[in-house]
C-alpha cells in the first residue's frame, strides 16, 4: 500500500494568494499521485466559495487580517488567532503533515508559524515584486522560497531561506499558439484587427471601466476592437456598450481565447495577471491598484515597465486622452510593440507551478 504524504497548503484572503497554492497543488499531484493536499484558509476570504468546487479538502479558520485603521478591531484577529492555533493543533495531531506550504496573505501566516514550531519544514511562495508582511516576517523560518518576480529577493531579510526564481505558478499557454486571425474571428472581430484586451481582476476596476467607457463615447482608433472583462458585479453597467468591435463581458473564462486574438491589454498590475500576459507575450498598459496594500501593485508594474514589457500608467494619470494618446502611441509603433512583446516573453515563467512542484517533491524525498 502506498503511504500518503500531508502537504499543507495555506494562503488566501484574494484569489491572488490563492490560486497559486492550486496550481502547485495539481503539479504536485501529478508529478507524486501519493502526495495528499490539503488546503487552510479563513472563512472570511475567497477560499469559502472556491474551495468546496475544488478536488482537495480543506479546513477554514476564523482568522483575520492587522486591521491597521481601525486597531479597535484587533480582539478579531487575536481571538480568531488562539482558536485557529487549537484547531491547527488538533489537525496536526490527525494529519501529520510533512510540509507547509504558504502562499501568502493573512491567511497563511499563523499555518507557517505553527508548521515551524512542530518541526515541520515550511516553504512559500512569494509572488509580488514587493512582498507582503506575513510573507517577509515569515521568510525567517522558511526553507524555500519560490520568487514570482526576482527584484523581490532585493527587499527580503537574509538568512537560512533560500530565494529561488521560479516565475508565478499560471496556466501555461499551449506550445503552439493559436492563429491570432482565427481566434479573433471567435470574437467576431476581422483577421486584420488589432485587439485590445482591458480587465481589472475578478470584481473589475470600476476606475478603467469609466474612463475605457469615455473613451469610446470619444472615438477609439478605428482599426482597433476591445475585449473588455467588466467584472460581474459592474458588467449591467456597462453592457450597453457592447458592439461588434466592443465586446463588454462580466468576465472571461477561459481568458485563454483572449489572450490569442489579443496585441496589447491595459490591467491593473496584480501578480497573476501580469504573469499571464508575459507568459502570453502581451505588451501590458498598467494602472495599478492605488490601496493595494503597501503599494505592491506599483511595485509590479514598474518592475515590468523598466523590464520594457509594459506602460506604468498611474491611476491618477488615467484620462481619456492620455489612454487613447498611449494606446495610439503603441499601435503606431510596430517596432516598440514587438519589443515589449519580446519583453514579456522574455519574463514569462509558464511553467512555474511544474518547477515548484519539483523542488517540494526533492524537499519531501530528502524529509524521508
Amino acid at each position: 500500500m502506498t503511504t500518503r504524504t500531508t502537504v499543507w497548503f495555506s494562503g488566501g484572503g484574494t484569489g491572488g494568494h490563492l490560486y497559486p497554492g492550486l496550481a502547485i497543488a495539481r503539479a504536485l499531484v501529478r508529478l507524486r499521485p501519493s502526495v495528499a493536499p490539503h488546503f487552510i484558509g479563513a472563512l472570511r476570504g475567497i477560499e469559502r466559495d472556491v474551495l468546496p468546487t475544488t478536488e482537495f479538502p480543506y479546513t477554514l479558520l476564523d482568522l483575520h487580517p492587522l486591521y491597521r485603521p481601525q486597531l479597535w478591531k484587533n480582539w478579531r484577529t487575536l481571538r480568531g488567532a488562539l482558536g485557529a492555533w487549537r484547531a491547527l493543533a488538533q489537525l496536526g495531531r490527525v494529519q501529520r503533515p510533512q510540509l507547509v506550504v504558504g502562499t501568502g496573505g493573512y491567511a497563511s501566516g499563523l499555518t507557517m508559524l505553527w508548521g515551524w514550531r512542530h518541526g515541520v519544514r515550511v516553504v512559500q511562495h512569494m509572488g509580488d515584486a514587493y512582498p507582503g508582511i506575513t510573507a517577509r516576517l515569515s521568510a525567517r523560518f522558511t526553507s524555500q522560497a519560490y520568487l514570482g518576480f526576482p527584484e523581490a529577493a532585493a527587499t527580503l531579510p537574509t538568512g537560512t531561506c533560500e530565494y529561488i526564481d521560479t516565475g508565478n505558478p499560471i496556466e501555461p499557454p499551449p506550445d503552439i499558439h493559436p492563429d491570432a486571425r482565427m481566434a479573433r474571428a471567435k470574437w467576431g472581430f476581422p483577421s486584420s484587427a488589432r485587439v485590445l484586451l482591458v480587465f481589472g481582476g475578478s470584481q473589475g476596476a470600476r476606475a478603467l471601466n469609466k474612463v475605457v467607457a469615455a473613451w469610446i463615447d470619444a472615438g477609439i482608433p478605428r482599426e482597433l476592437c476591445v475585449i473588455w472583462a467588466t467584472g460581474k458585479g459592474q458588467h449591467e453597467a456597462f453592457a450597453n456598450y457592447d458592439r461588434p468591435d466592443v465586446r463588454v463581458v462580466p468576465y472571461l473564462a477561459p481568458i485563454a481565447e483572449a489572450y490569442a486574438a489579443s496585441d496589447l491589454a491595459l490591467v491593473r498590475a496584480g501578480m497573476m495577471g501580469t504573469s499571464e500576459l508575459s507568459a502570453w507575450g502581451i505588451p501590458m498598459i498598467l494602472v495599478p491598484l492605488p490601496t493595494a496594500a503597501y503599494d505592491h501593485q506599483t511595485k509590479n508594474a514598474e518592475v515590468v515597465s523598466r523590464g520594457g514589457a509594459g506602460v506604468h500608467l498611474p491611476q491618477a494619470e488615467l484620462t481619456t486622452e492620455r489612454l487613447d494618446a498611449t494606446v495610439r502611441g503603441l499601435l503606431g509603433d510596430p517596432a516598440r510593440l514587438g519589443a515589449m512583446a519580446s519583453a514579456a516573453r522574455a519574463r514569462g515563467r509558464p511553467h512555474a507551478a511544474e518547477e515548484i512542484a519539483r523542488r517540494i517533491t526533492t524537499l519531501l524525498d530528502a524529509a524521508i
